[in-house]
């Protein structure tokens, strides 16, 4: 066992009388990747969005390095495990280099100088330095999706979320932003994303969990839940999207 950064124990989400999370426990250890597969509406988005107290749980609780989130400083929180959108949810007032600026300022506290070296540091990791005068609108959703990525990583996180980053993108975008999370991976960064990327479920993540109907029906290697799942729900999922 490595060490475990975020835990999700007994976790229950429910909208009114339709409950949309039952009793998932759940945990990422550092350096892992791990990918969330499954159907929409399976509840794999609002784990996401419980784990980072965009959604607040109706029961169960969430701790990072052992701690209840909701007993601490959330906003700290959100820079320490940051969030990658399927809408970019970039600043369209903003350029780019501020987008990727102003969050390091506003909660890293960090002067404007430091922020704007550490903000180029990611944009060109990302490829999209040469763009850092640009707006949102003037650049493509890949891009966007890059900036966004470039945005989270200067918070300097432990962990990040991705809620199906490629699913509002082109298909000839998806590569690019694929790419990059690839990189990451294999820089170290603990990931947690819901995707409906299988090739990248397979080959990148070293545990892929199935979610289906609320619930955490099985999860295991790439290989294993590709080549030989357990579950009948997983097969017949698989089969439908492979």
């Amino acid at each position: 066992m490595g060490e475990r950064i975020l835990s999700v124990e007994h976790l229950e989400k429910k909208f009114g009388d339709h409950t949309v999370l039952k009793d998932i426990d759940f945990s990422v250890e550092k350096g892992e990747v791990v990918s969330i597969i499954g159907a929409s509406g399976s509840g794999k988005s609002t784990l996401l969005r419980c784990m980072n107290l965009l959604e607040t749980p109706t029961g169960g609780v969430v701790r990072f390095h052992g701690q209840d989130i909701q007993e601490g400083n959330v906003s700290l929180y959100r820079s320490k495990v940051g969030m990658v959108f399927q809408q970019f949810n970039l600043f369209n007032n903003m350029s780019v280099l501020e987008n990727c600026v102003a969050g390091q300022i506003k909660v890293l506290k960090k002067h404007r100088g430091e922020a704007e070296e550490t903000a180029k540091t990611y944009l060109c990791k990302v490829g999209m330095l040469q763009y850092s005068n640009a707006k949102p609108r003037q650049i493509s959703g890949g891009q966007k999706q890059r900036v966004a990525i470039a945005r989270a990583l200067c918070m300097n996180p432990e962990v990040l979320l991705f809620d199906e980053p490629t699913s509002a993108l082109d298909p000839e975008m998806v590569g690019e932003v694929l790419s990059v999370m690839g990189s990451l991976a294999k820089s170290g960064l603990t990931m947690l994303v819901v995707t409906h990327e299988m090739s990248f479920a397979k080959e990148v993540s070293g545990r892929v969990v199935f979610m289906d109907g609320g619930v955490i029906v099985e999860q295991n290697t790439p290989d294993v839940i590709f080549n030989r799942p357990e579950h009948a729900r997983t097969r017949e999922f698989l089969a439908r999207i492979l």
